[in-house]
């Protein structure tokens, strides 16, 4: 049996100890009852000392929410040169003009995001395809440098793009400025090239180019890669793990598809079940297990978030993984428009139609409006998790998030209904397995696990 506490420690228990425990016959003598009373399962004597360190580490685990909110992204333009069937962001042809975002937008943004009291800010830019704007992304990214260094603060950018436009000369400015490049990656050439359709049917060619590029310029560490799977990515867990490999990637995202913008139009959402992606999940973890037993170093990037949960003390900032959800209080989204959205899946739902996570706009509302209006204050209250039905007697709670953007998307309501809960589903299941690696595993996929969270190579330790 696996017993979970409010600070997200968790021990193992043979049934009939537990079922001892339960009924407070269990012996001191027994080694179970130390391990119980040391990860505060249990009290036999007076509470101050115990309860002081289990408020610390419930405080340590929540410190996600100090500096309020620290990474905003900025929709530069939703321009792309690709035409992915999948797209979740709505995106439109590169002629169109009238969707990049104004210098006077920008202005107006960075002045809301300095309103932040955080003294570590991230920026991210998004699209589209955000170097379609490259003049908009230097002049947002030199004001914000220049700032930050006048003001104290630190700062990160990341640039989320294909890398098909990618120039010596936007190398030369991303490598000044330390900026990281997040790019797409889905697997082998005939895979992704056939997910990630552009003009001479090159996608894969022209990424592995420019990856090569950009490590190159800006060093082998600045340059991830998402992919996403699709319905035809299913049958390909090994080979999209082996090209990440093959490609001198340190890690994968196996990341689901999400029910948002031309991947609903399309139909691609609906392709598969979540059952289907946690048979991949599992398949293509099995092969990342195999990699690093040859001895190549290689994780799992969403295994890695939920270990760090489960294993460490510490939280992680993946908004979806949080109790209240990261959106709008850990994140947040200035859109090419001057809206402001409360996660990125919220402006993808509002190119549906659906603007209920709008926190407002630029030009037309203060700082206090957008970031301590009713929009945000309702759904943080919809995403702590201790407070849900279905959440707060799950002992996988510590771990999970509440993700109300999805649950408003796909059922309705930012709650949600968690026994029918896609997001629950897929969570309960990738959870279940880790655990199950953990109790059950090898002492290599242990020590392997305990890496991720950590971040100390078993190799190092020996």
């Amino acid at each position: 049996m696996l017993l979970v506490n409010e600070a997200g420690e968790h021990l193992f228990m043979d049934p009939l100890a537990f079922g001892e425990f339960a009924a407070h016959r269990l012996p001191p003598s027994s080694l179970v009852y130390g391990d119980l009373k040391a990860r505060h399962f249990l009290a036999d004597g007076p509470l101050t000392i115990p309860l002081e360190l289990l408020a610390t580490k419930v405080r340590t685990k929540r410190s996600f929410l100090d500096g309020f909110t620290k990474l905003h992204l900025f929709v530069i333009t939703l321009r792309c040169d690709h035409s992915c069937p999948y797209c979740q962001v709505s995106r439109v042809s590169g002629n169109k003009k009238r969707f990049d975002m104004s210098p006077s937008i920008a202005e107006r943004a960075i002045e809301l995001l300095f309103r932040s009291p955080s003294p570590s800010l991230k920026v991210e830019f998004q699209g589209g395809e955000p170097l379609l704007n490259v003049e908009l992304l230097r002049f947002i990214v030199e004001r914000v440098a220049a700032r930050c260094e006048s003001e104290g603060r630190e700062v990160e950018f990341v640039v989320a793009t294909n890398l098909a436009l990618l120039t010596d000369d936007i190398l030369s400015f991303l490598a000044q400025h330390r900026i990281l490049i997040s790019t797409s990656l889905d697997g082998p050439q005939f895979l992704h090239n056939a997910n990630r359709p552009r003009p001479g049917n090159d996608s894969h060619q022209v990424t592995a180019r420019n990856v090569a590029r950009a490590r190159e310029a800006l060093g082998m560490d600045r340059v991830s890669a998402l992919m996403t799977t699709t319905e035809r990515s299913l049958d390909y867990p090994r080979e999209i793990v082996d090209e990440y490999v093959r490609l001198g990637f340190g890690a994968i995202f196996l990341r689901w598809i999400s029910p948002y913008g031309f991947a609903v139009r399309t139909g691609l959402a609906a392709r598969y079940q979540t059952a289907q992606f946690l048979e991949f999940y599992r398949t293509a973890l099995d092969r990342i297990i195999c990699v690093n037993r040859s001895g190549v170093a290689f994780k799992e990037v969403y295994a890695e978030l939920l270990l760090r949960k489960i294993l460490t003390p510490f939280p992680t900032h993946y908004v979806d993984l949080q109790s209240p959800a990261g959106a709008g209080i850990g994140a947040v989204v200035y859109n090419y428009d001057g809206d402001v959205y409360a996660s990125d899946e919220a402006r993808m739902l509002a190119e549906m139609g659906d603007r209920t996570f709008r926190l407002g706009n630029v030009f037309r509302d203060s700082y206090e409006e957008i970031f301590g209006g009713d929009v945000l204050r309702d759904l943080t209250a919809a995403s702590v998790l201790e407070s849900l039905p279905g959440c707060t007697d799950c002992a996988f709670l510590p771990y999970c998030g509440g993700d109300p953007v999805f649950h408003h998307r796909t059922q309705g309501d930012p709650i949600g209904h968690r026994p029918t809960s896609a997001f629950c589903e897929r969570n309960m299941g990738i959870l279940r397995h880790l655990f199950g690696l953990m109790h059950k595993g090898d002492p290599f996929t242990e020590g392997l696990l305990t890496s991720w969270a950590t971040g100390v190579d078993p190799r190092e330790s020996r």
